[in-house]
């Protein structure tokens, strides 16, 4: 059986997962939204049932493996899990899935990989999914997507990684999603695009603290002490909600010019409101520097941070095929630190590519 999960890329909505789950101690705050794709890029692997362990080969850039060889033994899974290594997120859903059904093992071949580690694009999460939809398909456990986000995301907090329930959404492979957090509850739609739309990622070759940046901004919850942490919590409630309801409208219009308008105006409120909390970390000069790059204004529409913000990772939406390829050539020339990755939300009449096989 082979299995492809693409990475997860948050169009708009960024931080309001987790901050809508704040709901929960104080109604008062906004739901969170946001509006994600898959990647075009992802984790491949062929997957097959072992009687007694957890097998974990994996394919990296340069030819060579690496693997990992654990026993379905939960406190031995469980003790791989909180490492925070390569191997802990498959470890994490393995104990998860050993705790709530009878299952045995799985030998896991990750033979090729094509999605940025650590780039803001949910590559934990993907392997999370990918290792979940492995038990469920395999032993017949009968779960649906929404089942299998479940367990990827119950694993991934058995790790360190405090992430939010967004980055499962990469079990709905290379199509959009829109996800709604209100306290305990998350509610997902799917959508349709009318036309294909064309989106440049480009890994920024700097660096950040995305722990600093959750650990800051988290400081602002349940309740607001002062001005500065009320206008987060504006942002990430009222304010991202609007945003994030009418970039869904222009996805599902085909707009992609109102898309690109949309996100400059949300990176404008998002540096106006939140970069006092972590003027470190967000105001991100080398971020901005390429946003407002003059070379490559003519082909893009818009564009805005990804994933927690920072110098990490930039999107642009861009006028057209042929303007997706100018960009890249032109930032790949002027900054060779940089690489961009290719993004295409396919119109809902092509398929798109199976998450199974």
């Amino acid at each position: 059986m082979k299995i492809f999960v693409p990475g997860r890329l948050c169009l708009f909505g960024e931080h309001s997962d987790w901050a809508g789950c704040y709901r929960r101690q104080n109604p008062d705050l906004g739901v969170g939204y946001t509006l994600l794709s898959g990647t075009n890029q992802g984790i491949y692997a062929s997957v097959k049932p072992h009687p007694q362990q957890l097998i974990l080969r994996t394919t990296l850039d340069d030819g060579s493996e690496k693997i990992c060889t654990l026993p379905m033994e939960k406190q031995t899974l469980l003790v791989e899990a909180k490492k925070d290594s390569f191997f802990s997120y498959a470890a994490g859903v393995a104990y998860q899935f050993l705790t709530y059904f009878q299952v045995g093992g799985l030998e896991i071949d990750n033979y090729w990989t094509d999605l940025p580690i650590q780039k803001g694009l949910s590559s934990s999460a993907a392997i999370c999914v990918l290792v979940a939809r492995a038990f469920n398909q395999v032993y017949d456990l009968k779960l649906t997507l929404r089942g299998e986000m479940e367990f990827a995301y119950l694993g991934e907090i058995t790790t360190p990684s405090q992430c939010g329930r967004m980055d499962q959404g990469c079990a709905y492979g290379n199509r959009p999603i829109a996800m709604i957090f209100d306290g305990d509850r998350t509610d997902i739609m799917e959508l349709h695009v009318p036309k294909n739309l064309y989106f440049v990622i480009v890994d920024l070759g700097a660096s950040k603290n995305t722990q600093k940046i959750l650990s800051q901004l988290n400081r602002c919850y349940p309740v607001a002490e002062d001005e500065i942490q009320a206008n987060v919590q504006k942002f990430l409630g009222k304010i991202s909600y609007e945003f994030t309801e009418a970039a869904i409208n222009a996805l599902q219009a085909g707009d992609a010019k109102e898309i690109g308008q949309l996100m400059r105006q949300v990176q404008a409120e998002f540096d106006r409101y939140l970069i006092p909390v972590c003027a470190s970390e967000l105001t991100a000069p080398v971020l901005h520097k390429i946003l407002d790059y003059e070379p490559i204004q003519d082909y893009i529409w818009g564009g805005k941070g990804v994933g927690s913000q920072g110098d990490g990772t930039a999107q642009f939406i861009v006028k057209n095929e042929e303007s997706q390829q100018q960009v890249i050539e032109i930032i790949e020339r002027d900054f060779p630190q940089m690489q961009c990755l290719k993004l295409i939300i396919y119109t809902s009449n092509k398929a798109s590519k199976n998450t199974s096989e």
